[in-house]
């Protein structure tokens, strides 16, 4: 039973200063990481659980900085991260683009909406945990961005299934979701662009019908959002609800749906045309201004 620790020559960060009292997962235990019984496009997925001190890691960009950073939420359920498929390998590609990356390991379980198999019931935790570690995240990015090269009007967010909750979630909310600890929670929390792939908890049936726990901002920043038709864990709805919601307030969106792909398949290469998805993220922050490399 060990934490999960980043590869050299990655940074991990404490969210929250040491001694700070936070609200406790769902469920207690240790720290620890393994793989997946499952392999994903052929290989295994690294997963964490039981996170109750959250950390950021940083990445530093590779070739020409562009003063873009991104800030990654894994996927999960709520219930553990997938810190691989949707965290180091999603950084491997951004960083290779001269994005700075943020990886965020936040607390699990029941930090999110979730789903309780005891009761068979979703449930919303009393403290929103992911948000506030989303935002503190954001907070401290913002605080440290000239120590890291970092633009602080260039600082996106990219979620994958639960995190892709987790990015509809920061991008709608201005408030801080917890009591300001230090000058950090000065800074605003809410990001400059925001992709949520294959997201949840955001889509309530019949129609075509918002979460009633999820309120749009007319303010919240451009959006990208990206899914496949054929997804058996979150219904393609998830992502039209949310695009539509977000269009009907005026928010620039962009909603990109393919045939084939499944769910969780992060940036990991298959036959199917929705792993090229990299790609069309680049072109619509290519068209932000995002990407363009500061002149000197």
């Amino acid at each position: 039973m060990h934490p999960w620790q980043p590869a050299s020559p990655a940074e991990q960060i404490p969210l929250w200063p040491e001694g700070l009292k936070i609200a406790p997962p769902s469920m207690q235990g240790e720290e620890d990481f393994g793989t997946s019984t499952q392999p994903l496009a052929g290989l295994p997925v690294t997963v964490i659980e039981h996170v109750s001190r959250p950390t950021m890691t940083i990445y530093p960009p590779k070739g020409k900085n562009t003063g873009a950073a991104v800030v990654v939420f894994p996927g999960g359920g709520y219930r553990v991260l997938a810190i691989d498929l949707e965290g180091t390998e999603i950084c491997d590609w951004l960083t290779s683009r001269g994005i700075t990356c943020v990886l965020l390991k936040y607390r699990v379980p029941g930090s999110g909406p979730y789903y309780n198999e005891e009761c068979n019931c979703a449930k919303q935790p009393i403290v929103p945990m992911a948000l506030q570690d989303a935002q503190r995240t954001i907070a401290l990015l913002r605080q440290r961005a000239a120590s890291l090269g970092v633009d602080p009007h260039k600082i996106g967010v990219v979620g994958f299934s639960a995190g892709g909750r987790m990015v509809a979630d920061v991008s709608n909310h201005t408030k801080l979701s917890y009591k300001p600890v230090d000058d950090a929670d000065k800074q605003s929390v809410r990001p400059d662009f925001a992709m949520a792939l294959y997201p949840g908890h955001l889509w309530k049936g019949p129609g075509i019908t918002l979460r009633q726990d999820v309120k749009i901002d007319p303010h919240a920043p451009p959006t990208l959002i990206i899914q496949a038709g054929d997804d058996p864990v979150d219904d393609v709805r998830e992502s039209v609800t949310y695009y539509v919601a977000l269009q009907q307030a005026g928010v620039p969106v962009e909603l990109h749906l393919y045939a084939h792909g499944g769910h969780a398949f992060g940036v990991r290469s298959t036959s199917n045309p929705i792993t090229q998805w990299p790609t069309l993220a680049e072109a619509w922050m290519s068209k932000l201004g995002v990407l363009a490399v500061p002149e000197h």
